[in-house]
């Protein structure tokens, strides 16, 4: 395969960390295009085989964000100069989606869901698609949204599609070879609170895809769409309505506006065809008083069969959220011997400081490990994956908390090498002084209940690290501390 020469050698690619931080489009060493090829269910469920491309948000459904290419290594990645740089137009939030590959042409997209196709080896633009919102009746609301920085964090290809979400709700799919709009579907109405930022998910037929909105008045839910007609398929609400297991965790009718946004994108088992995504908190964020309970399915890892939407187990992090602690990251889907045999493993690394390791064919909780200093919130997680010696905001009264609510990390990805054995995160040091308070509901709008102020972790400032641990002792193996957080 042909490389592009940089400085008069050819960079070989070695086990690297994918993903962990994805700024400017500044390129420096790509694989030159080959033919494309369609895009279909069967090469998304291999695509470890296929090193050169990136087909899926967290690089394979497995979400490792590991490239097991060898070419660039710590002897001669300080000689790459950049080959080419592409401006995808101003960037209020700035970049914080994935760009995929397939065949040579890379997919990104930017703030307002201008989304873009590039040839990889050159940066030459080949096509170009920018959304137009929807008028609504709500014309002054709709002119501000509108103006606003609207960021989007990827896409997803497959089918001949290049499918992504929209802030005000609809999921739109264009032709992978034109940037033509083909389809585009509403979810629900935006004044739900509701918006789909997230790269969305193709698995079989389907497009996946998770709604924003846990810090609403507002109900979670996981969607799937018919990938070449954008019909609706099924409807996975977070939250269970009466009648439903776990509809008893909520208090009256707090159900119906508890959170739960599935925000992220989820990862795939195609051997045990299960969909793994994870939710946040629930609403009102530091106020539960009127939801009490445990609250199911926020804060919680679920799995889905992906047919269906139908709940197959889940696993909840904070049972009855008061911190903001979203369970809603990435699923990292790894195989390791636990005493003596191998077990299908999920690592998820969460906002409220701890990183969990599951069986992920029956959501079992095997063990958590801290990855930041500064935990107080909880006093430590028991054999059976449940916080204790919780320590809450108080109502009308402020309460120094650790981390804050910000989390330990947010969406910046992890990633895991199967050729070290090691899982790579980020961390945050601070913490949040957090006042409850109880808050008039209002559909669809901001539901905090309670106000915060961000501040140091005691004793020293706020900073932010890059660490290796082993996932199933949770032993740290090295540590980079860096001045500001990611």
């Amino acid at each position: 395969m042909s490389m592009l020469r940089v400085n008069g050698f050819r960079p070989r690619l070695r086990p690297a960390l994918c993903g962990l931080v994805v700024g400017a489009l500044v390129v420096g060493a790509v694989v030159a295009a080959r033919a494309a090829r369609d895009v279909t269910a069967d090469r998304l469920r291999s695509a470890d085989q296929e090193p050169e491309n990136w087909l899926v948000y967290g690089g394979t459904y497995r979400s490792l964000r590991h490239s097991p290419l060898d070419q660039i290594t710590t002897s001669n990645v300080d000689t790459l100069q950049a080959a080419w740089a592409f401006q995808l137009g101003v960037i209020e939030w700035g970049l914080q989606s994935t760009p995929l590959v397939a065949d040579g042409v890379m997919y990104v997209i930017g703030t307002n869901q201008r989304v873009f196709a590039i040839d990889a080896a050159t940066g030459a633009q080949k096509w170009k698609y920018a959304y137009a919102r929807q008028t609504t009746a709500s014309g002054a609301d709709a002119a501000a949204a509108a103006r606003a920085a609207d960021p989007a964090r990827g896409v997803a290809i497959g089918h001949g599609h290049v499918y992504f979400g929209t802030g005000d709700n609809y999921v739109v799919a264009l032709d992978i070879d034109t940037g033509q709009e083909v389809w585009r579907t509403l979810v629900e109405a935006r004044e739900q609170g509701c918006s789909m930022r997230a790269a969305p998910l193709v698995v079989g037929d389907l497009v996946v895809v998770g709604s924003m909105g846990g810090d609403m008045a507002h109900r979670g839910h996981l969607v799937a769409f018919d990938a070449k007609t954008g019909k609706q398929r099924w409807w996975f609400h977070v939250i269970p309505g009466p009648g439903e297991a776990g509809n008893e965790t909520w208090t009256g009718d707090s159900w119906k506006y508890g959170g739960g946004a599935p925000w992220m994108t989820g990862s795939y088992d195609p051997e045990l065809d299960l969909l793994y995504w994870g939710t946040s908190n629930a609403s009102s964020d530091f106020y539960g008083g009127h939801r009490a309970g445990d609250n199911l399915y926020t804060n919680s890892i679920v799995a889905l069969k992906p047919a269906t939407g139908e709940l197959v187990w889940h696993y909840q992090t904070v049972p009855h959220d008061v911190w903001d602690y979203d369970a809603a990251y990435e699923q990292i889907l790894v195989d390791l011997p636990v005493n003596g045999r191998s077990r299908k493993l999920l690592l998820h690394p969460s906002k409220n400081g701890f990183v969990y390791v599951l069986d992920r064919t029956n959501g079992e909780y095997l063990s958590a490990f801290q990855y930041v200093d500064n935990v107080t919130w909880t006093g430590g997680i028991d054999r059976h994956g449940v916080p204790q010696n919780r320590l809450e905001p108080s109502l009308d009264r402020a309460t120094l908390i650790c981390p804050g609510a910000y989390g330990s990390r947010s969406w910046n990805q992890a990633a895991f090498s199967p050729a070290t054995g090691l899982l790579y995160t980020v961390g945050i040091e601070w913490c949040s002084e957090l006042t409850a308070r109880e808050q008039r509901m209002v559909p669809g709008k901001h539901w905090s209940g309670g106000v915060m102020t961000m501040v140091a972790s005691p004793g020293g400032p706020v900073a932010g690290h890059l660490s290796a641990f082993e996932p199933l002792t949770g032993r740290r193996v090295w540590r980079v501390e860096t001045k500001y957080p990611m």
